[in-house]
């Protein structure tokens, strides 16, 4: 059985392949970017392979699913909240049409799960009340409402070809080696940077909140969800709540741990209302 990570050289993308491999599977690291300096593909051993590909096109989608004799798929490839928002037209192609063809490729090529990665982002427009699965989604971004186009998409494919279509709306995941592009990615640059010896500048207001969720709490509620019976599951896409830190109070954080840190704030007010825009109370018991 081998199973493959679209967007596997991306920061949840490879713990999962980490994870996978020291269980013995066979993993697919599917993407358009190369695993970066620090991703060591030879210390994930003969169980993992690189295929530099890209979900908009289908041919690559189609051969990558076939060649590699796919049985199931975790769907973390995406283009990230920044990126859809200065290009629009990319984050379309790249979320909407990227699932669309993960999708159909699992039909056709008797893929027998796809595990989705959407996010808090589809929730926003003031919603102040506590989120919960049956909540209205109603995004301020682009990358919020190709979110919401992916979950339909899967929910979609699992009534008409009873495709086993699973997903988490996560909140901002934070861990070593986040990158920068997503516009939560400041919840981990704020710790990151100053530990490593470099200032950082934040582009929110102190009093913005952001829901947070550790990497490793994350990678394993999505292992989780991946690997549960079918009749165990009660939705097909679950939120998951996370803690909810101020960028103040992020920084005074960090300050207690690094005194030396330097912390500034810049706000950018299109970044910070956006972000004001996502849920932050979700309550996730049902």
């Amino acid at each position: 059985m081998t199973t493959l990570i679209t967007g596997g050289t991306g920061f949840i993308g490879w713990n999962i392949a980490e994870t996978y491999v020291h269980k013995g599977k066979d993993v697919i690291l599917f993407d358009v970017v190369p695993p970066k300096r620090y991703q060591k593909l030879a210390e994930l051993g003969p169980k993992a392979k690189f295929v530099r590909g890209d979900i908009t096109s289908w041919p690559e989608v189609l051969r990558v699913i076939e060649s590699n004799n796919v049985d199931e798929i975790y769907h973390t490839g995406a283009l990230v909240s920044i990126a859809c928002e200065e290009n629009p037209q990319a984050g379309y192609m790249v979320n909407v049409n990227g699932t669309f063809n993960i999708l159909e490729a699992s039909v056709l090529l008797n893929v027998r799960k796809v595990t989705f990665i959407s996010s808090i982002a589809t929730y926003s427009l003031g919603q102040t009340e506590t989120i919960t699965n049956q909540s209205a989604q109603r995004p301020y971004s682009m990358y919020g409402v190709s979110k919401v186009c992916g979950e339909l998409l899967g929910e979609y494919y699992s009534r008409k070809y009873r495709l086993d279509f699973r997903g988490v709306r996560f909140p901002s995941i934070i861990g070593p080696g986040r990158g920068a592009a997503g516009l939560s990615s400041y919840t981990s640059l704020m710790i990151q940077e100053p530990a490593l010896g470099r200032p950082y500048e934040v582009y929110v207001t102190e009093d913005t909140v952001c829901s947070i969720l550790y990497y490793k709490d994350a990678l394993r509620c999505l292992i989780e969800l991946h690997e549960a019976s079918s009749d165990r599951l009660k939705s097909k896409v679950y939120c998951i709540a996370g803690d909810l830190p101020t960028a103040g109070q992020i920084a005074e954080m960090v300050r207690k741990k690094i005194p030396e840190a330097e912390i500034t704030f810049r706000p950018d007010p299109e970044k910070t209302r956006i972000l004001k825009s996502w849920a932050q109370m979700i309550d996730e018991a049902d």
